[in-house]
């Protein structure tokens, strides 16, 4: 069974967890959104890292 160290397990779920806080902190202090609203937002913003990188490409709008 392949195992894999924490050493290098740990940078990439520091940097989940920081892209998921900061697609959150933005979506619930902006109220306009490119596409959707912003209960779609949050959902999205939870799914691995893909979800908050989707955010800032597609839901986010320039304010």
């Amino acid at each position: 069974m392949l195992t894999i160290p924490l050493q290098l397990l740990l940078p990439l779920i520091i940097m989940e967890l920081g892209l998921t806080i900061a697609a959150l902190i933005h979506i619930f202090t902006h109220n306009k959104y490119r596409i959707g609203n912003r209960i779609i937002w949050v959902i999205v913003s939870f799914i691995s890292i893909i979800g908050p990188v989707i955010y800032f490409i597609i839901g986010r709008d320039e304010e």
